[in-house]
C-alpha cells in the first residue's frame, strides 16, 4: 500500500512538471515509478532497519563469546549479513518489482552497462548499510540503552536516504551536501539513480566512486571503534 500511494505522489510530481514542458528533477514518470517499486525491494535487501544483533549481544553479555572466535567480530557479522542480502534480493526484491510492473508502465534501462553497475551499487549499498547499523549498534558499548540512537539511524536513513523522496528534489547546493556528506544517499538513492539512468555513465560511474568511498569509510570506522570497544571490556573486567 505505502508503494501505491508514493507511486501517485510521484506520478502527480512528474505530471505537474509535464504541465509546464519540463521533468520532476530530472525524472519521467516511468523513472519515478521504477525508483518507487525498486526503492520498495531495496530496502529488504540492505535490511535498512530493524538490526539489533550485534546490541542486543552487548546488554546480555553474549558478545564475549564473539570475541573468543579465530575471526574478527565485524567480519563475523559481515559475512552472514552478505548471504541474508543475497536471499533477499531473490525473495524481497523481485516481489515489489513484479507488483509494480503489472500496476504501472516502469522504466526500464536503456543501457547495457547499467545493469553491472547497479550490481555493483547494490553490494555497495549492503556494506554501507551494514557499516552504519553495526556502528549504531556499537554505540551499546557505551550506552545501557541504544534506542534513541536506533531510532536516530531510522529517521536519517529514511529522509536523507531517499526512501520518501529523491534527494534531487532538494536544491542543487543541498541535494549536493547530502551526497558527499552523509552516506544515507549510498544506501538506497545511489543504487535507484543508477537504475534509472537520471545521469549520463560517466555520472553513473562518480556515483559508485562515492558509494566505494563510504564504504571503506565505514567498515575501516567499524574496525576502529571494535577495538576501542574491546580495550573497554577489558578496563571493565569483562
Amino acid at each position: 500500500m505505502f508503494g501505491f500511494l508514493r507511486t501517485y505522489v510521484m506520478l502527480a510530481v512528474a505530471g505537474s512538471a509535464a504541465a509546464v514542458g519540463g521533468q520532476a528533477a530530472g525524472y519521467g514518470a516511468p523513472q519515478l515509478v521504477t525508483y518507487v517499486w525498486a526503492g520498495q525491494g531495496l530496502i529488504g535487501v540492505v535490511a535498512l532497519w530493524g538490526w539489533t544483533d550485534l546490541a542486543d549481544r552487548i546488554r546480555s553479555g553474549d558478545v564475549v563469546t564473539d570475541l573468543l572466535r579465530p575471526v574478527h567480530p565485524v567480519l563475523g557479522y559481515l559475512l552472514p549479513d552478505l548471504g541474508r542480502a543475497a536471499y533477499a534480493l531473490l525473495t524481497r526484491f523481485v516481489v515489489p518489482i513484479v507488483v509494480g510492473a503489472l500496476a504501472f508502465d516502469m522504466y526500464l534501462p536503456q543501457r547495457a552497462a547499467t545493469y553491472p553497475m547497479f550490481a555493483v551499487s547494490v553490494l555497495l549499498a549492503v556494506l554501507v548499510c551494514f557499516a552504519g547499523r553495526y556502528l549504531v549498534n556499537a554505540a551499546g558499548y557505551w550506552l545501557l540503552d541504544t534506542r534513541g540512537v536506533l531510532m536516530g539511524w531510522a529517521v536519517c536513513a529514511g529522509v536523507l536516504g531517499g526512501l520518501y523522496f529523491p534527494i534531487r528534489f532538494l536544491p542543487e547546493w543541498a541535494a549536493a551536501a547530502v551526497y558527499l556528506g552523509t552516506p544515507f544517499p549510498s544506501v538506497l538513492q545511489i543504487p535507484l539513480d543508477v537504475l534509472v539512468e537520471r545521469d549520463p555513465p560517466a555520472g553513473q560511474l562518480g556515483l559508485l566512486g562515492v558509494q566505494a568511498l563510504w564504504a571503506v569509510l565505514l567498515l575501516a570506522a567499524c574496525v576502529l571503534v571494535q577495538r576501542r570497544a574491546e580495550r573497554r571490556l577489558v578496563v571493565q573486567g569483562g
